[in-house]
């Protein structure tokens, strides 16, 4: 890996398992593993949902940019809000420092996984439905991505071992 990419970045959206693959790819790796909703959470003191009550989706997504920006680690897997892909200042840095693997899960799918958006803090301004969301997002998932990682039906460990493949086949790791 880069010498300075020490880091990867699990990108995509709500409900495609970046904070659950992430632990078990961190484990497998020997890295250390961090929910940016949650550093988000921690740094406010708030829940996500709140934080868009009282800012807005807007002011949300500002706040969520600055915080992934300011991120510094090394050897740790990342799993930022779905939405972090908004904020090119947060993705410039992640770029810096990680490669970035989407994981790329299909809208039937998610719609399966994904039961109330709201509760989960998920972005999404009003009248927006899921699938409008996704047809929004995957073009800036596909942007960012050095990699992607198709997701069909696939058991954790799978998935784990699909990344793994793919950054060895990549000369990075």
């Amino acid at each position: 890996m880069d010498s300075k990419k020490t880091n990867l970045v699990l990108i995509g959206m709500p409900a495609s398992g970046k904070s659950t693959v992430g632990v078990i790819l961190a484990k497998a790796l020997g890295y250390d593993f961090v929910d940016t909703d949650l550093v988000i959470q921690n740094r406010t003191g708030k829940r996500l949902e709140e934080l868009m009550e009282e800012r807005g989706i807007d002011g949300f997504l500002k706040l969520e940019e600055e915080i992934n920006a300011d991120i510094t680690c090394s050897h740790t897997v990342l799993a930022p809000g779905g939405s972090v892909i908004y904020g090119e200042k947060a993705m410039r840095h992640f770029q810096e420092i990680a490669t970035i693997l989407y994981l790329q899960v299909p809208l039937d799918m998610l719609e399966l996984r994904l039961h109330n958006m709201k509760e989960r803090g998920v972005a999404l301004r009003d009248g927006m439905t899921l699938e409008d969301l996704y047809n929004e997002r995957t073009p800036l998932y596909e942007k960012y991505a050095d990699i992607v990682i198709e997701e069909k039906n696939t058991v954790l460990e799978d998935m784990v071992e699909a990344i793994e493949k793919a950054l060895k086949e990549e000369n990075l790791l």
